[in-house]
């Protein structure tokens, strides 16, 4: 005969307060909420290099903004001849030029149209790739093959090379503005580039099928939500290409075909001074060791930011 004896099993369950789960499982209601750009500051804050390469940074720009407080020596002071290739004395301790100019000032007012070129340029260059590469991302089709194909035209020309051959028909014109803008015409698809690929990322979120399902315009979703967070690799190509801007800038005058001899500048200075590097190293090392130093914290701020705002370079 069957067993009719349906007894159910007994189950133990522990008593609340002895299970450590409340403990475990504990939130802190009371933290701040955490975020991409939270735990980048939070890795930054933490890092030596970080803080050395934005001290010099700052410094930097500070000699380029306001030259007049690091030297006595107007900015059109007449060189005098009578000092060619002297060395260090009172009042000029980098020594003079061959054209009898002090070193120490032509260095210290150099800065200013070197990094006026950078930042104008990677201005110029985050602004044009931003806005085509997030509207190439976003909403694809003909307008992402029409961007794409533009962008890698100007891909297979040389960024120096390109700026060569149109410097070389403004010789009347030559500035730092116009500089800048020749390295931007050719500069600006590596960022777009970079920025479709994060928006292609980022418009396939949870967050953003979300938005639209809500009602939200395909816009709104773009500037609101992908776009801002599309912007950290864009933040560290941006930190990066500045200082590849201000080498450039050094290159098309040391060609002569970027700024005009008339403006001191650390490219003009490294081109004068290649004819009197036996007699007189310092006109060429200063400069030269100005430009190396602002290019080396760039580089230097443009890792550690790369590393802080990847999560797996952060998880290593």
């Amino acid at each position: 005969m069957p067993n009719n004896d349906s007894r159910s099993p007994e189950h133990y369950v522990a008593p609340l307060d002895e299970t450590p789960l409340l403990v475990i499982d504990k939130v802190d209601e009371n933290a701040k909420p955490s975020n991409l750009w939270l735990d980048a500051w939070r890795s930054l804050r933490h890092s030596p290099i970080f803080w050395i390469s934005s001290s010099m940074i700052l410094f930097i720009l500070f000699v380029g903004l306001f030259p007049f407080l690091f030297t006595n020596e107007p900015p059109n002071n007449k060189c005098d001849l009578d000092n060619s290739n002297g060395g260090p004395e009172a009042g000029h301790p980098f020594g003079f030029t061959k054209l009898g100019c002090d070193v120490f000032a032509r260095v210290v007012y150099g800065a200013q149209p070197s990094l006026t070129v950078g930042i104008t340029a990677t201005l110029l260059v985050v602004i044009v790739g931003v806005i085509l590469g997030a509207l190439a991302g976003f909403y694809g089709g003909f307008f992402d093959t029409i961007i794409s194909r533009v962008g890698d035209m100007f891909f297979a020309i040389p960024v120096v090379l390109g700026a060569i051959v149109l410097m070389q028909t403004l010789s009347g014109t030559r500035n730092a503005l116009t500089v800048a803008l020749i390295l931007s015409i050719f500069a600006w698809p590596q960022v777009a580039r970079i920025t479709r690929g994060a928006v292609l990322s980022a418009k396939n979120s949870d967050y953003v099928t979300a938005s639209i399902a809500l009602g939200v315009t395909r816009f709104r979703v773009l500037m609101r939500h992908v776009l801002p967070n599309s912007l950290a690799p864009v933040i560290v190509v941006a930190t990066v290409s500045l200082g590849t801007f201000i080498v450039a800038e050094a290159t098309l005058s040391y060609l002569g075909v970027g700024l005009p001899s008339s403006v001191m500048s650390w490219g003009n200075d490294i081109s004068q001074a290649q004819s009197s590097i036996r007699t007189a190293p310092q006109t060429l090392l200063y400069p030269a060791g100005a430009l190396s130093l602002t290019v080396l914290s760039f580089l230097m701020l443009g890792d550690v930011v790369r590393d802080a705002l990847d999560p797996k370079a952060r998880a290593r």
